[in-house]
């Protein structure tokens, strides 16, 4: 069974096919080809969040965070990734954002956390503005790989993950309920 399954994670892409699969399986979503369903707690947070980047629609933040997390505040990835948005504890602590006026930027606070995954997507966009091909495929490449390996690539970087990534954001957003 082990070196089945060891062979389909190759066949299908190997890392990211894993990934996937563990996030499908857990709290982490949504799964391929299913709607993206804003719960209640967080549509007006995501409608305000994306005010602040225009560029990212609230539903593609929303598909971007459904995938990041699965509305899980309290997620962490094997990587390393915290909360909601799924930062990085170096990207964090850079642009991270006190959102609530709480006094504390917390990674674990969704209304931190959303609108600095808001925030950090347009920074994303600025930097990457000069790469070759789609700027909003380039925007959530670079929340995914960072902003130097669109820049590298000239576009979104030839990494399986990267390009799944962005390939299932857009594909979700289109199926995004905010209601």
């Amino acid at each position: 069974m082990v070196i089945v399954l060891a062979a389909v994670l190759v066949v299908c892409g190997g890392v990211w096919a894993g990934w996937n699969a563990v996030r499908s399986s857990t709290t982490f979503g949504p799964k391929l080809g299913g709607p993206v369903v804003v719960p209640p707690e967080f549509r007006q947070l995501i409608a305000t969040a994306a005010q602040r980047c225009p560029a990212v629609p609230a539903t593609v933040l929303a598909a971007q965070i459904a995938a990041e997390s699965g509305w899980d505040a309290q997620a962490t990835s094997p990587a390393g990734a915290r909360g909601i948005a799924q930062f990085m504890p170096q990207v964090w602590r850079q642009y991270g954002v006190d959102a609530n006026g709480d006094g504390k930027k917390s990674v674990w606070d969704p209304e931190d956390a959303i609108t600095a995954a808001a925030d950090l997507n347009c920074r994303n966009r600025a930097l990457v503005k000069n790469a070759a091909g789609d700027r909003l495929r380039n925007t959530l490449a670079a929340y995914n790989a960072g902003y130097a390996a669109v820049l590298k690539y000239d576009g979104v970087p030839p990494f399986p993950e990267t390009q799944a990534y962005v390939d299932r954001i857009l594909t979700s957003a289109a199926t995004v309920q905010m209601q």
